[in-house]
């Protein structure tokens, strides 16, 4: 293959690994399993594939102050809170419109970041807010949704991205103190694992994890195992393609979540849901940032 066309490629797997989470955890949930249970073992799963890769590259985790507080951040804003809510609204949407609400993400980022500081006015920006917006409200109109109960489901599936657009905000104003992102999820992983793990215990939500594994064990493990190598290859994408190019695989997360769900889910959509998606698309290239001129 020619080296210039493997970027578009793991674009595309990326994108494809990513939207596939949504429709795994819908049937992991549907199987029984709730929310906290399913937040710890992703941890602990992503902190032994991190673990790996970080001891490969001949490196360490950095555990000062600085560093653990961020690690602890990362892993209650970017994890721990947002993955409950979107874990608990796939019990009642479904998992397409979820994956459509996720791709808001840098359409929250843009007024976020102004507030931080980050990142300056611009009226295009905003208009992308606007209409991504508006997409929003289109998914609770009139026979949007195939249960007008579900509409009450939709402010809890919009956290997810408000939180990793926080998240990503949180690192663009103070840094990642000299970490890289392995380490930092890494780090975050580790201290997310020790969070979890007794809010799982206490609440009932433990997974055990003593053989023999039924089917949903196995789709959680994959679910586990998907988000580690897809953000490993986003973070080598970045590296190699810029953070610009690496921005695009919003879009193909949320096209790939809404085709796996209806190949996977049988799911189907109203013209409604349809109508949200292509607004939240346009929403999403108007807030992009730009590549800066050198």
């Amino acid at each position: 293959m020619n080296p210039r066309y493997v970027p578009f490629v793991i674009l595309a797997l990326l994108g494809a690994g990513w939207g596939l989470s949504q429709p795994l955890a819908k049937i992991v949930v549907s199987g029984g399993y709730r929310p906290i249970g399913m937040i710890f073992w992703q941890f602990v799963i992503g902190a032994l594939v991190m673990a790996i890769i970080t001891y490969a590259r001949g490196k360490r985790l950095p555990l000062g102050w600085p560093q653990v507080r961020l690690y602890l951040i990362i892993a209650f804003v970017g994890t721990l809170i947002p993955n409950f809510t979107s874990y608990e609204s796939a019990r009642h949407l479904p998992s397409g419109v979820i994956s459509i609400l996720i791709s808001t993400m840098p359409i929250f980022a843009f007024p976020l970041a102004l507030a931080f500081g980050v990142d300056r006015f611009s009226w295009v920006r905003l208009s992308g807010l606007v209409l991504g917006l508006i997409g929003v409200f289109l998914l609770i109109g009139p026979d949007a949704l195939p249960d007008a109960a579900m509409v009450a489901f939709i402010p809890l599936a919009i956290v997810a991205p408000l939180f990793y657009a926080l998240e990503g905000n949180i690192v663009a104003k103070w840094g990642t103190y000299d970490c890289d992102p392995i380490q930092v999820l890494l780090g975050a992983s580790i201290i997310g694992a020790v969070m979890s793990a007794p809010l799982a215990l206490i609440s009932g939500q433990w997974i055990d994890p003593r053989l023999p594994w039924e089917t949903i064990d196995w789709v959680l493990l994959l679910m586990a195992v998907i988000h580690v190598f897809a953000y490993s290859g986003y973070v080598w994408l970045v590296g190699q393609a810029g953070s610009i190019f690496a921005a695009q695989v919003s879009y193909l997360v949320t096209a790939f979540g809404v085709v796996w769900a209806m190949l996977i889910l049988s799911e189907s959509y109203s013209s409604w849901i349809w109508a949200a998606l292509g607004l939240i698309f346009i929403g999403m290239f108007l807030v992009q940032p730009r590549a800066r001129k050198s």
